[in-house]
C-alpha cells in the first residue's frame, strides 16, 4: 500500500466521521428544540418568514384557503428541498432536511395546540387572526385542538427521529 491510498482512505474515514457528528448535531438541535417547542429557537426565525409567505402564496384562493396556506407553505418548504436533495440523491443532505420538515410539524403542533386558549403573541398583535382558532372553530372543531396538537407533534417527533436514523446511516454508507 503506497502513502497516497493511505491518505486517500484516512480522509475518507475522516470523511464518515465529520458526517456522522454533522448528522448527530442536527438530530441533537431538531429533538431539542422539539422537546421545548414553546420555546423560540433560530429554526423559528426561517419557519416564521416560510410560515408568513404561504399566507401571501395562497392568497388568491380565498381566506380559508389563505390561513392553512401558512402552515401548510411551512411544512412544504422543508419538504420539497428534502426532495430535491433525494432526487439527486444526495440522501444524507435528504436527510438532515427531513428532520427540519420534521421539526415544522413540531412547530405547527405548538400553533395548533394554542388555538382553544390563544396565548401565544402573534405577529401584528392582538388585532390578527389565530390561524388555527380561525379553522378550528369554522370546522366545529375547536375542542379537539390539543388533540389534533398531540397527533401533528407525534408525527413531527416521528419524522425528526427518522431523519435522524437515516442521516447517521447515509453518513457512514455514502449513498
Amino acid at each position: 500500500m503506497d502513502q497516497y491510498s493511505f491518505s486517500t482512505e484516512t480522509e475518507s474515514k475522516n470523511k464518515v466521521y465529520l458526517r456522522v457528528i454533522g448528522a448527530l448535531i442536527f438530530a441533537w438541535y431538531f429533538m431539542y428544540c422539539a422537546l421545548n417547542a414553546q420555546n423560540w429557537h433560530f429554526i423559528d426565525n426561517v419557519d416564521l418568514i416560510i410560515h408568513e409567505a404561504g399566507h401571501w402564496i395562497f392568497i388568491f384562493f380565498g381566506q380559508t384557503i389563505s390561513i392553512v396556506g401558512g402552515s401548510f407553505n411551512q411544512v412544504l418548504i422543508p419538504f420539497v428541498f428534502s426532495v430535491y436533495f433525494f432526487l439527486r440523491r444526495d440522501f444524507y443532505s435528504a436527510s438532515i432536511v427531513f428532520m427540519w420538515f420534521g421539526y415544522n410539524f413540531v412547530n405547527v403542533s405548538v400553533y395548533v395546540s394554542d388555538a382553544l386558549y390563544m396565548n401565544l403573541p402573534l405577529l401584528g398583535g392582538d388585532s390578527v387572526i389565530h390561524d388555527w382558532n380561525f379553522l378550528l372553530e369554522k370546522f366545529d372543531l375547536l375542542n379537539q385542538a390539543h388533540l389534533f396538537g398531540s397527533i401533528i407533534r407525534t408525527i413531527g417527533i416521528f419524522v425528526i427521529i427518522t431523519g435522524a436514523v437515516l442521516a447517521v446511516r447515509f453518513a457512514i454508507k455514502k449513498e
